[in-house]
């Protein structure tokens, strides 16, 4: 890995990242150098924070930030912090995203409005409040998902933020192309996350049943190409999804 990707210096943040595929994520970026920053939202229980810490706790000085991306003041507090603290930023990975899953007729506007507000307007937070921090050829994943292309079956709120995210980095990636900065999206499809290894027996089989390739995928899966998008290889790349879903969707 360190062979191929050398972030030495670079100061790199990943939202959502106190657990799974973000945790993943700024882990593997800080062991090729970078200079990381661990988000995490508060939960009343306090889970979130412990995670983070434990995160970050075998990171190289690594900075742990509370904050709600859905909510623009709380990242203009975290893009403040960043800026006082590590200068600016090379490295954006927009991670953080909630399920709230529900078939149309039955969600509530509650459940529509705040899978939105954090996964899709918590990503243009970040893009449009980092845009003063990101220095020339920096660089800006979107994690949005396989649902955003298929829609899955009570997934309204989900699939329609992750589609939104694949239409943001587009419009992202030309507005910020003068200053060298790529903007790409990793779209997942089943990966083994806490959410995946909790789902009943007979939805496990289902879902496999659909991936040609005949299994999940791991967070490795995900961490890697999300490393090369922000490596000096992709610097060609931009505005596009990268699927990364075993041939559930082609």
């Amino acid at each position: 890995m360190h062979d191929w990707f050398d972030f030495s210096g670079k100061v790199a943040l990943v939202t959502g990242s106190s657990r799974g595929i973000g945790a993943g994520i700024i882990t593997a970026l800080a062991k090729s150098g970078a200079r990381c920053i661990v988000n995490y939202v508060a939960d009343p229980e306090g889970r979130n924070l412990a995670d983070a810490q434990k995160v970050a706790g075998e990171l190289d000085n690594a900075l742990i930030i509370q904050c709600d991306v859905g909510d623009p003041a709380q990242v203009t507090e975290m893009m403040t912090r960043i800026k006082s603290e590590r200068g600016g930023l090379e490295i954006l990975v927009n991670n953080a995203g909630i399920l709230r899953d529900r078939t149309l007729k039955k969600m509530s506007a509650d459940e529509w409005e705040s899978v939105l507000r954090v996964n899709l307007t918590g990503s243009f937070n970040c893009i449009q409040q980092a845009h003063g921090l990101l220095r020339a050829g920096g660089r800006i994943v979107n994690i949005s998902s396989v649902a955003g292309q298929l829609g899955l079956f009570g997934q309204a709120n989900y699939a329609a933020s992750k589609a939104g995210i694949m239409a943001l980095t587009k419009v992202a990636a030309r507005e910020f192309a003068r200053q060298q900065i790529t903007v790409n999206s990793v779209a997942p499809g089943f990966i083994k996350t806490e959410i995946v290894r909790g789902m009943p027996e007979e939805v496990t089989k289902q879902f496999l049943s659909q991936i040609p390739l005949g299994h999940f995928g791991e967070i490795e899966d995900i961490v890697f190409p999300v490393l090369f998008l922000c490596s000096p290889h992709a610097r060609y790349i931009t505005g596009q999804v990268l699927h990364v879903n075993g041939g559930v969707y082609m």
